[in-house]
């Protein structure tokens, strides 16, 4: 019988050689920061050298502070999972990657900024984020000087999420890149911004209020035709090989779109509402893309072939 008790009385930190080291609280105490700690950090809390220090207030003060550590570490990682998103759901508590493998270093530019696209192949041709979110910014800084409707419309760089960034085949400068923002707050404006030779050089925008009326459950971006063809003056001689790119929207049922381009056919990614597929060509084309919008089951629910918006041949 009193064994029993012996072994409830350790078990609840109040048996007479748990009193005799420590009180009852602060064993119980440790016992459940070195459970946590185990979770969260690989190292365990220095208990020894805390006793050693010999002074009761000290060891308060340290047992407080150890779980103030294991309070604000522990939501940490639970934020890691709950975020959903692609670079902060695969964090650990202490930051890392879950499956060790390298993940995309965050922009090097202080301050709010756009959001990453879904993908690391949607910035191409060497183009970090931190570029295309500086070029972003210098095509939206560009237009300030217009209506005050116009710049209300546009925003600021950290209202738009980046989608794609890839250099210009129109000249040969190394500054000289495309960028494309989308707006996520309120969502439907687009951007399509001109980088040369690290300034803003030109802008298209549109909203979702210009989409036709009977637009299907797939749109390309009708102001984007500059990504996947090169300017008038330079259609007589296209400079190869030719770095194309083609956006647009697509609704929730739709789940793969594929665009064909000078006889090769990519499969777009998907990114919040968006689509956005890109490819090399090695020849002069005249046909323009042509782009599918499927459902999951393989049932084709848009082809470009059918759109009356959408031009077959290259203007």
């Amino acid at each position: 019988m009193n064994g029993a008790r012996d072994k409830k009385e350790e078990a609840l930190g109040t048996s007479p050689a748990t009193r005799g080291g420590e009180t009852a609280f602060e064993e119980r105490v440790r016992a459940l920061l070195a459970e946590d700690a185990s979770a969260v950090e690989p190292s365990a809390a220095p208990w020894t050298a805390i006793r050693r220090r010999g002074v009761a207030e000290r060891r308060r003060r340290a047992v407080t502070g150890a779980v103030l550590v294991s309070l604000v570490a522990v939501p940490a990682g639970a934020y890691a999972v709950a975020s959903g998103g692609p670079e902060r759901a695969g964090r650990t508590a202490a930051g890392g990657p879950r499956d060790g493998t390298a993940r995309t270093p965050p922009p090097s530019t202080a301050g709010p900024g756009p959001a990453r696209p879904a993908t690391d192949g949607q910035l191409l041709d060497g183009i970090t984020f931190a570029q295309a979110s500086d070029g972003l910014a210098k095509c939206l800084a560009s237009e300030r000087g217009g209506p005050p409707a116009h710049r209300e419309m546009l925003g600021e760089a950290e209202d738009y999420r980046i989608i794609w960034a890839a250099r210009s085949t129109t000249g040969a400068a190394t500054g000289t890149f495309h960028v494309v923002g989308v707006k996520d707050r309120p969502a439907g404006t687009r951007v399509v911004c001109d980088i040369e030779d690290g300034e803003a050089s030109g802008i298209s925008t549109g909203t979702a209020d210009s989409d036709p009326p009977d637009a299907g459950p797939v749109v390309p971006e009708a102001n984007a035709g500059r990504l996947h063809q090169p300017p008038n003056a330079d259609k007589g001689g296209w400079k190869l090989p030719f770095r194309w790119g083609v956006v647009g929207t697509v609704e929730p049922a739709v789940a793969e779109v594929t665009v064909s381009y000078g006889g090769v056919t990519r499969r777009a990614v998907l990114d919040h509402g968006w689509f956005v597929a890109s490819g090399l060509l090695g020849r002069q084309v005249t046909d323009a893309p042509h782009i599918k919008g499927y459902d999951s089951g393989g049932k084709l629910l848009y082809d470009s072939d059918q759109d009356e918006h959408w031009d077959r041949t290259l203007s």
